[in-house]
């Protein structure tokens, strides 16, 4: 799926391709091109203040973006269509992070999808990082704040004791290799979703979606991601109600071993920010 983009040689002409193999490649760095288009899901409620901050930093050639508005009364969804005018905006049907980004995935027409938050906390500079991995053979692009060259502004002491033991008990139960277990910030190929089946309405989508990709074999690429304060605004997540969520996902995985016993694990890797894997 990957392409290198080459410079022209002097003097040398080549035959141009049937219109039928024609492909559109967009370029997305001084030397890599690729032909699968990208879309980037951002869930919102009343996130009109740290929009302006979140789109400027998303590439211009990503191929949508999909705006999932959780009945927003700040003008969010007016702010995202200035910014972006060829925004795509999704209703939110129900309540809560994971049924907006199940409902921003249907809505999705790229072959890649990727996770951002709203509130401004990730750079979108990064999703550069996370397609690379992508073409260059991982299922999905785990965001880590923990592998080497990642960092966080924004965890409490107790989130990132929380968030460190529900990561060991994920790996040592379910074969994975994580660093980071509760972070939003990822992108996978559009086929993932039929292998993990989400069902889950809340903040620990992100945690059924990690242990999911590890039971249905897929392979995972850790990109280390640099998680920074929220700019504008309240967090809705709770360390302990939230943390108490994320447990009872894990021991409900846990409880059906038969899918986990027939599939090879996914396999985890680490890339740096500048594509230097180790």
């Amino acid at each position: 799926m990957t392409s290198v983009l080459r410079p022209a040689v002097s003097g040398t002409t080549t035959e141009e391709p049937p219109a039928a193999v024609k492909t559109q490649y967009r370029p997305v760095s001084t030397h890599l091109a690729i032909a699968p288009p990208v879309s980037v899901v951002i869930p919102a409620m009343n996130e009109a203040e740290n929009l302006p901050y979140v789109f400027k930093t998303l590439p211009s050639w990503i191929h949508e973006v999909v705006l999932v508005d959780g009945n927003s009364t700040d003008g969010t969804v007016e702010v995202a269509r200035e910014l972006w005018p060829d925004v795509k905006v999704v209703p939110q049907r129900g309540k809560g992070k994971g049924d907006a980004l199940i409902s921003g995935f249907e809505a999705c027409t790229g072959d890649i999808i990727v996770m951002v938050d709203a509130d401004g906390s990730a750079d979108g500079h990064e999703i550069l990082s996370y397609v690379s991995a992508l073409v260059s053979g991982a299922d999905f692009a785990k965001g880590s704040r923990f592998a080497n060259g990642g960092g966080t502004d924004d965890m409490t002491p107790i989130r990132k004791l929380g968030n460190r033991a529900l990561c060991a008990v994920v790996n040592r139960k379910f074969g994975a290799r994580y660093t980071d277990l509760c972070y939003g910030y990822n992108a996978f190929w559009r086929h993932c979703l039929d292998k993990i089946d989400l069902d889950c309405t809340g903040f620990e989508v992100e945690t059924l979606m990690n242990i999911r990709v590890v039971k249905a074999g897929l392979k995972v690429q850790e990109i280390p991601s640099h998680e920074y304060l929220r700019i504008h605004g309240a967090s809705n997540l709770r360390a302990v109600r939230d943390g108490l969520r994320v447990l009872r996902v894990i021991l409900a995985e846990r409880s059906n071993r038969r899918d986990l016993r027939r599939r090879p694990h996914g396999t985890v890797r680490l890339i740096s920010t500048r594509g230097e894997v180790s």
